[in-house]
Order: structure tokens, then C-alpha cells, then sequence
């Protein structure tokens, strides 16, 4: 039988370990022999950040960013999902800063505490989301500029003419293309690399360290159920007079394909079902809104980022200062237009914002292991958002009917 990649990781961490463990008499054969193996799975994943982030985004950008074709409802289903992303963001990082889930593990990086203390204000780093000279963001990888500048290179792709635009979009979707595909490789080693990660961690830190990381489990869960029935609730309630009791009724059977699946574009089959038969979206807002959201919002996933980003700066010994709060509210708000069709796209995402903080990227691999259990709440908030945007945009443009 043919194992899914993320019971793999599993197995990876699992005997990361028992390895661990067993060297913890003697912790250096770890950190000499199978520490550089787990470097080199970290310096892949960097590899791919700043090509894939800016083809993508270029794709992601010029797909939504007609604004004569889209006109009123694109602008209102982008709205719409920027604006609950960013929330769902804030929530992970209260609940990071509430469970503390990762205070009392001491992992110090120098590097890190440095830049921590140098953070710029966050009317500086709001300032500076737009680059003096994109080839210097794009060579520095300043994630926040590159974010910024990909989104104008796809909204004006898609605001000339056809003849025109279509080798440079053709270009990035090739290089997007390429780079999902180099993505899968590369999260085909993800088991080795967090068993290569995990080990030496263990062994100098013992059992200890893995812990905390059932209150991470706890903090992103709680911060779901916050995100489905507060955030989601108030704005249908608000905006489409519905009850938020009816709203998840109608949904509950694209909420569990989504919990079991954990994925978006796989449960968009039953999400367009619900929607339409059950709240009463016709199937024109349906049909626009659902497929948009499946790439582009990932409200679950920005929580999840908020969460881990707060539990890997608590483990390194980080305080992150308000300006670089900020700056994981925006770079995960943002990002999201452009890794939601990455495989792997939950720790490919974490990775670019922590890299926009100047987090250590090996902190992924305290959180790989338990990814899947993470990743089915936070699709099942992803769809769900999903669901309640088409709702919200129906009843904006008289698409919406009563149903029995």
C-alpha cells in the first residue's frame, strides 16, 4: 500500500525521535552526521521562496486583476477575502501570544534576537511593502516588496491588451508551473528532512520539546471555531440578514468533505452543491466565487500561520515587536493569493513569512510532524470562507434566494 506523503512525515518525526532519544548520551553524532542533511532540506525550501512567490503571485494577480471583466463582484469577493484573512491572522497571533505554547523551550538564535531588536517601526514597514528597486527586494528576498511588486506586474499584465500581455503571463505561468513542480520534489523529501531536523533537536533537548506543541494543536483549533462562528457568522449576518445557525446547517456536508480531505479545490464539487441547494447562491455568483476562493483565500491558513509564527518566535527566544506583527498580518493576507495551489502549500507559506520576520526556518520542522492535524481544521475554515463569501456577494447583487 502506498503511504500518503504526510503519514511519511510522520513516520520521519516519529523516528526523529526515537533517534533523538537514543543519542541524547551522545548528542553530537546528531549534530555532526545527520544535523547537514536537515540544513540542506531548509536550504531547498529557501531556494524556492522568492521564483515561487513572484511567478505565482504575477498568475494569481492577472487571473483576478481585470477590473473591467471582473467589475463589481470580483472587487467584493477580493475584499471580502482579504479582509476575513486578516482577521484570521490577528486571531492565530492572540492565541500564539495567549497559549505561549512555546515559552520555556530555549532555542536561541543570536542572529535572530539581533533583528529583532533593529525592527523597524510598522509605519516604516508599511513605508517600505513598496521597493525603491524590485531586482534589489528580489535579490535580498525582502518577501513583503516582492509581494507588492508581483501584484502590479499582474494587474497591469491584465490591463493591456491581449497581444501584448500574453508572452509575459505565459512566461510566469510556465515559471509557476515549473516551480510547483520543483515544490512537489522537493516536499518528497519532506520525511527525510524533518527526520534529519528532528533528531538532532531531540537529542539535545530531549522529549521536552515536543510537548508544547499540544497546545499548538489546541491554539489553532479554538482559533478556527473563532474564525467560523464569529468572523464568518457576523458577516452573514450582517451583510445577508441570514442566520448563522442556517448558514452552517447548509454547509456541514462540504465542512466534513473538507475536514477529511484537506483540500479546497477537492471538496469545490460539494462546496458549489451546498451553496446552491441549500442557501440559495445562484449558480453565476457560485460558479465565480467558490473556484476564486479555492486559490486565492486561505483564511485557515493564515491563522495556522499566526499561531506557529508566535510558538517558533517564543521557542528562539524572540520577542516580536508590534511593527512585525504587523508585518505577518500583511505578508500572510497577501500571500495567500499566491501559494493557496502550492502542494504543500501550508509550510511552503509558513516558511515566506517567517522569512519576512526574520524567524529561523528550521523552527518547520517542529511543526511538520503535526501538520495534518492542523491541515484539516484550517481547510475546513478556508472552505467555509469560502462559502460564506459567496453568500455575502449573492445577497450584495439580488442573487440570492429563499429557499425552503
Amino acid at each position: 500500500m502506498k503511504l500518503k506523503l504526510t503519514t511519511k512525515i510522520f513516520i520521519g518525526l516519529f523516528l526523529g525521535v526515537v533517534v533523538g532519544l537514543m543519542l541524547q548520551s551522545n548528542s553530537s553524532i546528531a549534530m555532526t552526521y545527520i544535523k547537514p542533511f536537515g540544513d540542506l532540506f531548509i536550504n531547498l525550501i529557501k531556494m524556492l521562496i522568492v521564483p515561487l512567490v513572484l511567478s505565482s503571485l504575477i498568475v494569481g494577480a492577472s487571473s483576478i486583476g481585470d477590473i473591467k471583466t471582473l467589475g463589481k463582484i470580483g472587487g467584493k469577493t477580493l475584499l471580502y477575502y482579504l479582509f476575513t484573512t486578516a482577521f484570521a491572522v490577528s486571531i492565530g497571533l492572540l492565541l500564539g501570544k495567549l497559549f505561549n505554547a512555546g515559552v520555556g523551550i530555549s532555542m536561541p538564535v543570536e542572529v535572530v534576537a539581533q533583528e529583532a531588536k533593529e525592527a523597524p517601526s510598522l509605519i516604516s514597514t508599511l513605508l517600505n511593502v513598496v521597493p525603491k528597486n524590485p531586482i534589489k527586494a528580489l535579490v535580498e528576498g525582502n518577501m513583503l516588496q516582492i509581494i507588492t511588486f508581483a501584484l502590479f506586474l499582474g494587474i497591469g499584465a491584465t490591463s493591456l491588451e491581449e497581444s501584448k500581455s500574453k508572452a509575459f503571463i505565459s512566461f510566469f505561468d510556465s515559471l509557476a508551473n515549473i516551480m510547483y513542480q520543483i515544490t512537489g520534489f522537493i516536499m518528497s523529501l519532506a520525511p527525510f528532512g524533518v527526520f534529519a531536523l528532528i533528531t538532532p533537536v531531540v537529542a539535545s533537548n530531549g522529549i521536552d520539546i515536543l510537548l508544547p506543541l499540544i497546545k499548538v494543536i489546541g491554539a489553532v483549533y479554538i482559533g478556527c471555531v473563532i474564525q467560523i462562528v464569529i468572523v464568518y457568522g457576523f458577516t452573514i449576518k450582517a451583510f445577508s440578514k441570514m442566520s448563522p445557525f442556517t448558514f452552517l446547517k447548509g454547509i456541514s456536508e462540504a465542512m466534513a468533505t473538507g475536514f477529511s480531505t484537506s483540500s479546497s479545490s477537492g471538496t469545490l464539487p460539494v462546496s458549489i452543491k451546498c451553496v446552491t441547494k441549500n442557501l440559495g447562491v445562484s449558480d453565476k455568483i457560485a460558479s465565480f466565487v467558490l473556484p476564486l476562493g479555492a486559490t486565492i483565500n486561505m483564511g485557515g491558513t493564515a491563522l495556522y500561520q499566526g499561531v506557529c509564527a508566535l510558538f517558533i518566535a517564543q521557542v528562539y527566544g524572540v520577542d516580536l515587536t508590534f511593527s512585525q506583527m504587523g508585518t505577518i498580518i500583511i505578508t500572510a493576507t497577501l500571500g495567500a493569493i499566491g501559494t493557496a495551489g502550492v502542494p504543500g502549500g501550508g509550510l511552503i507559506m509558513l516558511s515566506i513569512v517567517l522569512s519576512s520576520v526574520g524567524l529561523p526556518l528550521e523552527g518547520l520542522t517542529l511543526i511538520a510532524g503535526i501538520d495534518r492535524i492542523l491541515d484539516m481544521a484550517r481547510t475546513v475554515v478556508n472552505i467555509t470562507g469560502d462559502m460564506a463569501a459567496s453568500v455575502v456577494v449573492a445577497k450584495s447583487e439580488n442573487e440570492l434566494k429563499k429557499v425552503a
